[in-house]
């Protein structure tokens, strides 16, 4: 059946993008009529003339007078709108059971548990026979406005922001305050064993005498250990790390990788623990931990003093974090991925 005789049956076929562009010369041509126009693509006069009628932009003439005119382009775009539309009133339809289980899970807790992926893998195993729209789906639901969950809800995805090119450092100027990365073993590098961490510290107010955070993210499990010290002078950092090593099993500290800040360049006096450094400038180097302070930020933002901030809200930021799923862990939290090691001993796990 060709093309013409479909239609002739009355089945409905939409315009392409290609025939929206045969519309729009024809028509500006002022020689075919819109009868004459439906017989050259093979469609209706009723479907021409509809296309005729939502295609048209209010355009302003030299005498500054208003009117409206078919553009294709712009036709083409309504038309990609309404799809778009269409399918997400579907899905919202179909999947309604997860979009309210997500948004109360959301809204219930002072603490977000899991990130959006988390919550749809969760749901998946939770209901595997109840319809679930893919990550993607949801992110582009809640920059639409179509859920009552919105952007504020996801800390996370505020802050994830591209890179601005040519805002690179020289590492030459600056010398690597111990030992360097460089010389960090294979094995480390491509995170065959547990027990090798990345270290740094997460500020509140941006004074040496401010209180900081000391975080340490195991490289393979992410597990995540979180310490507050009265400030980050390097003798600061230098103390307290001997209590993180002696309080916990000696195996579980192969090495730590930091950054190359100055709050850290007393460290390569530890003894049992190898210590390295990164190259200047470098986060990248370190990203688990990297990542892991960003989530942070989620529970203490940037520029918050952290004199206020208790012990109990820092004990409990660890465990969301620990407890979450990661799709890098085959979507397993990071303390079932560290108690599955062969260092993972419930009684070995560290506590702040």
């Amino acid at each position: 059946m060709t093309h013409n005789q479909s239609n002739s049956l009355g089945s409905y076929t939409q315009l392409t993008e290609g025939e929206r562009g045969i519309i729009d010369a024809l028509w500006h041509s002022h020689e075919y009529s819109i009868r004459d126009i439906a017989h050259i693509i093979h469609h209706s006069p009723s479907t021409v003339s509809r296309e005729l009628k939502r295609g048209r932009v209010q355009q302003r003439d030299s005498n500054y007078h208003y009117y409206k005119d078919y553009f294709f382009d712009a036709a083409q775009r309504q038309h990609e709108e309404r799809q778009t539309h269409s399918h997400a009133k579907s899905m919202l339809e179909k999947c309604t059971y997860f979009f309210n289980w997500l948004t109360a899970q959301i809204k219930k807790h002072a603490y977000r548990e899991q990130s959006i992926d988390g919550y749809v893998h969760q749901f998946q195993q939770l209901w595997p026979n109840r319809s679930c729209p893919s990550t993607p789906t949801v992110y582009r639901y809640i920059d639409a406005g179509l859920l009552s969950v919105t952007n504020m809800d996801l800390p996370e995805k505020l802050r994830r922001r591209e890179k601005r090119p040519g805002r690179s450092h020289a590492r030459k100027n600056k010398r690597i305050a111990g030992t360097s990365i460089d010389k960090r073993p294979k094995q480390i590098n491509n995170r065959w064993f547990v027990g090798d961490w990345e270290g740094d510290l997460v500020k509140g107010k941006r004074s040496a005498d401010q209180p900081a955070l000391l975080t340490l993210t195991e490289r393979v499990t992410r597990y995540e250990l979180i310490y507050k010290i009265p400030n980050y002078h390097a003798r600061t950092c230098l103390e307290a790390m001997p209590y993180v090593l002696n309080t916990h099993d000696p195996y579980l500290f192969h090495s730590i990788t930091f950054g190359n800040g100055s709050e850290f360049a007393l460290l390569d006096q530890l003894r049992g623990t190898k210590i390295y450094y990164c190259h200047p400038y470098t986060p990248s180097e370190r990203g688990s931990n990297e990542n892991a302070n960003g989530l942070i930020r989620e529970f203490i933002p940037k520029g918050q003093s952290l004199w206020e901030v208790s012990k109990e809200k820092i004990r409990k930021s660890q465990d969301v974090l620990n407890h979450r799923l990661r799709k890098c862990l085959g979507y397993r939290s990071a303390i079932a991925a560290l108690q599955a090691s062969p260092l993972g001993l419930e009684e070995s796990l560290p506590t702040t």
